[in-house]
């Protein structure tokens, strides 16, 4: 994609044509190197809105609750754009689940945007797209982006890099599942929520996820706060929405606000020079003779796989 087009397709994105928006994000997905200038002109216009990511295990409800707070948020004026990552399929790499059928939304209104996308084995539940993704929703206009993870439990943590909040969803009788995931959720939770509070056990997984928050502030000085919420009644949707504000006020007045910020920033960078001298390499390493037999000699065990990444490394320097 030409300079020109790229600015073209980016204004059209800004003015609200939906269609090249999801024309867009396709590029983005499929990794179409068109996509790359397009990238480069939204970015000024990103870094700006909430970005709130719903992570915890399969089964939580965190689809329900994206259509709950996709309904809020619309009552109060907002507009949403939504991005589900769905797991992949073993045979086409593609979203399992497809649209995402089962959420409610309206197909005539303007002010909501979806998009289910595949995980194509990313880790941590988040696709390695899903940032240029919710950079395109920043650059539509969106008021707020919601971001709702694959759900793979303790490892569902790489959305902390993609999220300004970040909603650890859980459901009552957690029992030993507080002290098994403690690590990864503690350190990726801005906010508790315990849906399906309507069933019994809810004051006891607040009581144990109370105790775990009590052991100190994350390293900013934020203390994750706790909301129960049901689909089925409904309740809580406003005071979870009101707990991601807070914590939004938090970040916007907090003195790390910029170094965070920066490295993530710094951290994308670098995985973004790792994944191009991942590919160099593993395409020199299919077509040149020279490196293919540095392989065999380990596969001899005449080299050591260091030695051999070390001389790869070198190689591609040249």
């Amino acid at each position: 994609m030409t300079r020109t087009r790229a600015s073209t397709t980016a204004a059209a994105i800004a003015s609200g044509d939906r269609r090249t928006l999801a024309r867009a994000i396709t590029a983005v997905e499929s990794g179409d190197d068109s996509a790359d200038a397009l990238l480069r002109q939204v970015f000024p216009r990103t870094g700006r809105v909430p970005v709130v990511g719903l992570a915890g295990p399969l089964g939580v409800g965190k689809s329900s609750l994206v259509n709950l707070l996709t309904a809020h948020l619309r009552a109060a004026g907002r507009t949403v754009g939504i991005v589900a990552v769905d797991p992949s399929s073993p045979f086409s790499g593609g979203s399992v689940l497809g649209d995402r059928i089962r959420f409610d939304r309206r197909a005539d209104d303007p002010g909501v945007f979806f998009r289910s996308m595949a995980s194509r084995g990313a880790a941590g539940g988040v696709a390695a797209s899903t940032r240029d993704v919710v950079r395109l929703l920043e650059a539509a206009g969106f008021d707020i982006v919601l971001v709702e993870t694959v759900g793979s439990g303790q490892v569902d943590v790489a959305i902390r890099e993609v999220a300004t909040t970040r909603v650890v969803v859980l459901v009552p009788h957690l029992g030993d599942q507080v002290q098994t995931m403690k690590a990864g959720l503690f350190e990726i939770a801005d906010v508790f929520c315990i849906n399906k509070s309507d069933l019994p056990g809810a004051e006891t997984a607040e009581r144990d996820l109370a105790e775990l928050a009590s052991l100190g502030p994350a390293p900013d000085g934020w203390r994750a706060r706790i909301v129960r919420t049901s689909t089925v009644v409904p309740s809580g949707i406003p005071e979870l929405w009101t707990a991601v504000e807070a914590h939004e006020r938090f970040r916007a007045d907090s003195p790390g606000h910029a170094a965070e910020a920066r490295r993530r920033l710094e951290e994308e960078i670098v995985g973004r020079v790792r994944d191009l001298l991942s590919g160099e390499i593993a395409e020199r390493l299919a077509t040149d003779p020279a490196l293919r037999q540095l392989v065999d000699r380990v596969v001899a065990r005449e080299l050591d796989p260091r030695s051999a990444a070390d001389r790869l490394l070198s190689a591609t320097r040249r």
